[in-house]
């Protein structure tokens, strides 16, 4: 199983604004070309985000399934990318005074991606997750930021029209 961390400089909440938001995905996960359709009460157990993979001409239409949650701490999914087969995806978000060290393990569960060496999917998961970990972190503290300054918009903003 492929384990990349990474420390936040926000809180679990913060990036669980970011894991609740289906429509982001394709924003952050590595090898996600774009959302078709986010299910309404995501990320509940058992809904889905409909996402395709590649590049076009070649995108491959598949879904992310949430098989457990424990928000703001942990999220469990079943990612479909075939014909590669299926991977199960576990974050979590851990506190750490004021910063949330977020970590991704990642391992294939069924298709083909099972047959490469262990050593092999993880050096490659790897790679991919310290690039969507960064991502990750871009966002959840970008809107950590526009939390903390809600206040002081409101203060600076001119009255009238």
């Amino acid at each position: 199983m492929s384990t990349t961390t990474r420390v936040m400089h926000c809180t679990p909440e913060d990036v669980f604004d970011v894991l609740t938001d289906g429509w982001s995905y394709a924003t952050w996960v590595v090898g996600a070309a774009r959302i078709r359709e986010v299910d309404e009460d995501w990320p509940a157990v058992g809904t889905r985000i409909h996402h395709s993979v590649g590049a076009w001409p070649v995108l491959i239409s598949d879904t992310t399934v949430v098989e457990e949650v424990d928000a703001p701490h942990r999220l469990q999914l079943r990612v479909k990318a075939w014909p590669t087969g299926e991977g199960r995806v576990i974050l979590t978000c851990t506190p750490q005074g004021d910063d949330t060290e977020v970590t991704i393990e990642e391992r294939a569960v069924s298709g083909p991606a099972t047959l490469i060496p262990t050593a092999a999917q993880d050096f490659m998961l790897h790679q991919r997750n310290v690039e969507a970990l960064r991502r990750l972190g871009y966002l959840a503290e970008s809107r950590a930021r526009g939390h903390e300054d809600d206040g002081d918009v409101a203060r600076t903003r001119p009255q009238g029209g």
